[in-house]
């Protein structure tokens, strides 16, 4: 077996960039160990600060081999920028630059394809109000019908628009996705999702009569699941918490 190629770039690059890379490899480190990895397959993708760059996996690297150093860094239409021994997988960044192209905020995008989003998505009624979490990713949820492989431009326009100004989406057919000014905040956001979903299709196996969240709560959860799980309050004091397991975890990803 050839060994993975041994890179470090940390006195290569920007110390913003380094810690980008840095958070962006141990989220991917985190989505491995929470079983949402779907094989070499799915992406999570982050803005170098200050450009129009942006970091990816590698294609053909499984979640935990995932490195600061190996992530690589590519322009919106996916070309490589800086040397690597690595390529990417251009149909898997295609979601990735759309999104990146239309949300300045967007500078994280996490999009995974778990067994819970992809059969909440598929259902008709999509995600319902059963839980707090479905309260966190219904105040700004999207969808997007299913069209196949996300390859050509017409589709890149109609995931753009029914994407919007949400955080959260479901892709019909597909998996999740979720989008955040930082990593930590893209993360927080597909934790939320996918606990919702999981938690949805565990009261629909119970066969049991359940109870919705009242509307009134619905309509009031936008402000306070950002006080909770995104901004200084929130998703920025959880990160460094999920930051210290992925080092507990494997801390090469820093590497």
């Amino acid at each position: 077996m050839k060994p993975l190629p041994t890179l470090n770039l940390q006195s290569k690059v920007s110390p913003e960039e380094w810690s980008i890379r840095v958070d962006l490899a141990a989220c991917y480190q985190l989505v491995s160990h929470f079983g949402w990895d779907d094989l070499i397959y799915t992406h999570l993708s982050a803005r170098v600060p200050g450009t129009n760059y942006y970091l990816v996996n590698a294609f053909g690297l499984t979640f935990d081999e995932v490195t600061a150093s190996n992530l690589v860094k590519v322009d919106l239409d996916g070309n490589i920028i800086d040397e690597s021994p690595f390529t990417i997988n251009p149909a898997g960044f295609t979601i990735h630059s759309c999104i990146h192209e239309v949300r300045d905020d967007a500078h994280c995008v996490i999009h995974l394809h778990t067994n819970a989003t992809i059969a909440v998505a598929t259902q008709k009624d999509g995600l319902l109000p059963y839980s707090q979490y479905s309260m966190f990713s219904m105040s700004s949820l999207s969808y997007h019908a299913y069209e196949g492989l996300a390859v050509n431009d017409a589709e890149r326009k109609r995931l753009q628009d029914d994407l919007g100004t949400t955080n959260h989406m479901l892709l019909v057919n597909h998996g999740g996705l979720t989008v955040g000014p930082t990593v930590g905040d893209a993360f927080m956001r597909m934790y939320d999702l996918q606990r919702a979903c999981e938690i949805q299709l565990l009261i629909q196996s119970s066969n049991q009569p359940s109870l919705l969240v009242d509307k009134t709560i619905q309509d009031n959860i936008y402000h306070q699941a950002n006080v909770v799980h995104s901004g200084s309050t929130g998703g920025q004091l959880s990160w460094p918490a999920m930051l210290r397991k992925a080092y507990r975890i494997n801390p090469s990803f820093a590497s």
